[in-house]
Order: structure tokens, then sequence, then C-alpha cells
């Protein structure tokens, strides 16, 4: 009679561990049926700028939607040059960075085991301003101690990453970062340590919620449409870096640059369609035909200060008379928007 009575006593047990109300239950539909909160109160005096949602639901861009009779409108290009290379460093003038293709949700980790593996002590660290500061340290063959400053920035492009990197010595006023590094090549050397550990490290990368939350993913371009009915795309890079980034997006963009004009803000170029080690038939699906009706045309692409930081760039044909409908307007915007970083 006990084998019988320990034989029940198991069944029970396993219905207490695994089934529908067990301890171990599947809870994978627990939240279609979770009650919603009210927002939690602050005392009167008191900051909520620490109350912020787990899992940011980003803004959708939903594009620009056409007047008069609508028209579904084709898939945009899957055009995205930052994402060729999963870290690269980029140079203006006396300026660098790496551009690195994960969000900055995974490179904030990544940048504190990087220093971890080198020995470097972290003095602060803010997840939310996405900056690391290190201890002073001496390197080898240097006369006095340097520390680094790691920022990280929302990329150009959703779901990319900037990472800058700040050197300074220990001499003088220590109590406030430079405006630029005491040593320029001790910074873009540290520069590439990183950008290098950041690349062998970032299919195993994981990902610092505080930091998605504090340092926005969706992104700082964006298709919009003017008042006056064209299109534009909206980009917040400070001017100068803008116009470089405009050049290089639209040879990257089957472009062929024929002049510009720095003072006016604007590029010349002919449009060359399918490039030769393009894939065969990619403009087929977008435009329906085998040659884009607008290749081998010229096009004035204007950039104009939009607002502090901030960049229009508009397209429209070198020749008045050629007929260019809004969708041509807006595809050609896209395999530009998709070539800036």
């Amino acid at each position: 009679m006990l084998p019988v009575v320990a034989s029940l006593t198991a069944l029970n047990g396993c219905g207490f561990l695994m089934g529908d109300e067990g301890i171990f239950r599947d809870r994978s539909q627990d939240y279609k049926s979770a009650p919603e909160l009210p927002v939690l109160s602050v005392p009167e005096g008191m900051s909520d700028a620490a109350l912020r949602e787990i899992y940011v639901v980003p803004q959708v861009d939903t594009g620009v939607v056409l007047k008069g009779d609508f028209v579904v409108p084709r898939p945009a290009p899957l055009v995205d040059s930052a994402g060729r290379d999963v870290v690269r460093i980029q140079t203006l003038g006396d300026k660098s960075w790496a551009l690195v293709g994960l969000a900055p949700g995974q490179v904030w980790p990544q940048v504190r085991s990087f220093l971890t593996a080198a020995g470097m002590q972290v003095a602060r660290a803010d997840a939310r301003a996405g900056i690391i500061d290190s201890t002073w340290l001496t390197l080898e063959g240097k006369p006095m101690a340097s520390r680094f400053r790691f920022r990280m920035e929302q990329g150009v492009q959703r779901g990319t990453s900037e990472l800058h990197v700040l050197q300074m010595n220990q001499a003088g006023d220590v109590d406030s970062w430079p405006a630029n590094s005491d040593d320029p090549a001790q910074a873009q050397e540290m520069l590439r340590a990183v950008a290098q550990y950041l690349a062998d490290s970032a299919d195993s990368s994981p990902v610092s919620m505080v930091a998605e939350q504090g340092i926005s993913s969706s992104g700082r371009i964006s298709m919009q449409e003017a008042p006056e009915g064209y299109s534009y795309i909206r980009l917040e890079l400070p001017y100068d870096r803008a116009w470089a980034s405009l050049g290089l997006a639209l040879e990257n963009a089957s472009f062929e640059l024929t002049d510009r004009n720095r003072s006016e803000g604007q590029y010349f170029a002919r449009f060359i369609g399918t490039r030769e080690d393009a894939e065969e038939g990619w403009f087929d699906w977008l435009w329906g035909e085998d040659d884009h009706p607008m290749s081998g045309e010229v096009f004035v692409i204007s950039m104009q200060a939009f607002a502090d930081g901030v960049v229009a760039i508009r397209i429209r044909p070198q020749d008045d008379q050629l007929e260019f409908d809004k969708e041509q307007e807006q595809g050609l915007l896209a395999l530009i928007k998709g070539s800036i970083n």
C-alpha cells in the first residue's frame, strides 16, 4: 500500500510544479492579462526624471503621405551604408570617432568590458548620458598621467552608434574636461583600440537597458514634407559634417558628382542608376523597369541649415522641364537617406 501512496504523492507534486497553476508553468502569455497600473506619483518637490518605461516603444517613422489620389507606394530600398561594417573609424578635419553598427544599449556594456580587459579603472559612469570617465593612468613612454572620456551617441541611422574618445593630461586645471584632447595621438590610439575590441566582440553584445533608454536609438535622419509640397531629408548633424556626409552618400547612392557649390550648399550630380556591383534586378522591383527613368539626368541636391545642428536636404532636376513626380523624388531621396552616416 505504501508504494501507491508514494505514487499519488509524486503525481500531485508534479502537478503542483508543472501544471497550469504550477510554480514552473508557462508564463509567456501572462502579459496579456496583466492589469495597467497608474503612474507612480512622486511627492511634491521631488523630481520624477528617473521614472521611465523599461521597454520604450520607439516612435514610428510613417514616412510622407502623398497628396491627391492615393497610390500604394513601393517599398523603400534597403540601403544602409552604415551597416556594411560593424565598426569603422570616421574622420573629419581634426575630429575622429568610431561608427558602430550596433544600438547604443549594446555598445555601452562592450566599452565597459574593454576597460575591464585593459585594466583601466572607471572614475565615473553615466549610462543615461552615455559617458564613461577613466581614472588617471600613466601610459608607457609618457611623461605624465592621462585620463580618458568615452562618449557614446546615437548614430545617424537607426540602430547605430558613435563612440568618441577624449584625452586629458594631468597638468593644469584638471577639474574640467578640455574641449579637445591634450594629446590627439593618444586619443586616436585609444579610439583604435576600443574600436578593434568592439569589432572583435560584436557578435556577443549584451544590452544595457539603462543606456538604451538614455541614448535614443531611433536615428537622427528622417523623411519630411515641406508646406510647399516637396519632400526633403531632415538630418541632425552640424552643417560642416552634414555637407561632407552628403557628398560621400551621393557617391554611394549611384550618383556621379559633376560639380559643387559649397557657399550655396549645392551638389550637382548625375544619377547613373544600377551599379555594376549591384544585385541584378535591384531596381526592377522598386520602379518596375529595367532602367530607372531618371538614369543619366543631372540633379541639384541642395542643403540648408534648418535649425541649430539640423539641416534639410532636397533634390530637384537641373532641367526644369523634366517631368519629376513625387514617387521619383521620394525614391531618390530614400537612396540618399540610406547612405548618409
